[in-house]
């Protein structure tokens, strides 16, 4: 058991040591980047720089998170801290969304003010942030298997190495044909794909704070499997929602026929929630079919 809780934290440390590397990996590839954007003329590779920043922020954001979402809970926070993480998920999506639409913002203003451009300084610094990129991803890979805040980072990551490559064709094609329009195109092209990544995760950390169902359970199918159990009658008053993306909870009011089937029923109802329906946690009150009996079984 103990080796079991040695090994865990071992894990804990090496993933924090990885993402702290990330963090400063990207603080530095961002500041070349702008740096290079800003000789160079580059808005894509300003661009690409605004999108690493928001990573090195949500990275240090998810750290902080995660720190406090292993706080256990007290009689301040009774469901502990968990939801630290979908918080931090959540703000590092608002994020990315200001950025993208600034840099929709710039892309259009550039077509009616287009400035020169560097082309190779476009291309070494893109071609440094690639690779730097792809490091990135492969650090933050390991840990972004079960939260949805590590698995935007890595996202985030893998999206800034496409970026990058991006990045460099423009340098390319600017410097062989004078294509200086593929820059601003290529920048609406990333902060698309940086809005698009904000809606396609938004509606699953709004729906954990908003305490909606979970998406992959319907209340009627709870309802249906419950009653079919024998000696239950009716299931109603159903509240089902996420603590965050792992811990699916149910209060609901079960009518039964007989009092003393209450704890068999209970067991019953129990495992059939966390066997079909990965609900762990589950508060139920009982009744009878004639006369409500107000008794809590946690």
């Amino acid at each position: 058991m103990g080796h079991t809780h040695h090994h865990h934290h071992n894990v804990e440390d090496v993933g924090i040591k990885r993402l702290t590397l990330a963090v400063i990996i990207n603080l530095l590839l961002t500041l070349a980047q702008i740096v290079g954007g800003i000789l160079s003329g580059s808005l894509a590779l300003i661009a690409d720089a605004l999108h690493n920043l928001s990573d090195a922020s949500s990275l240090v954001i998810a750290l902080i998170a995660r720190k406090i979402s292993t706080k256990e809970h007290n009689d301040s926070m009774t469901f502990g801290y968990k939801r630290a993480e979908v918080i931090a998920a959540f703000t590092n999506l608002i994020t990315l969304v200001i950025v993208g639409i600034y840099l929709i913002y710039e892309a259009f203003w550039r077509f009616y003010q287009p400035a020169p451009i560097a082309g190779w300084m476009v291309i070494i610094v893109a071609t440094i942030a690639l690779f730097i990129d792809v490091v990135t991803a492969f650090l933050t890979h390991s840990v972004s298997k079960n939260s949805i805040n590590m698995r935007v980072t890595f996202l985030h990551n893998l999206s800034d190495a496409f970026a990058s490559l991006a990045v460099i064709i423009s340098g390319i094609l600017i410097l062989n044909y004078n294509l200086y329009i593929v820059d601003t195109i290529l920048t609406l092209l990333i902060a698309s794909y940086v809005l698009y990544q904000a809606y396609t995760m938004l509606p699953q950390t709004i729906n954990i704070l908003m305490q909606g169902t979970p998406k992959n359970i319907a209340v009627e199918d709870v309802k249906k499997s419950v009653e079919s159990i024998n000696g239950i009658s009716n299931i109603h008053h159903i509240h089902l929602w996420q603590m965050d993306e792992h811990h699916n909870s149910l209060e609901a009011h079960v009518v039964i026929d007989k009092l003393e089937d209450m704890l068999a029923l209970k067991r019953s109802i129990k495992e059939l929630l966390e066997k079909q329906f990965a609900i762990k946690h589950s508060t139920l009150e009982f009744e009878l079919t004639n006369c409500k009996i107000e008794h809590y079984i946690n």
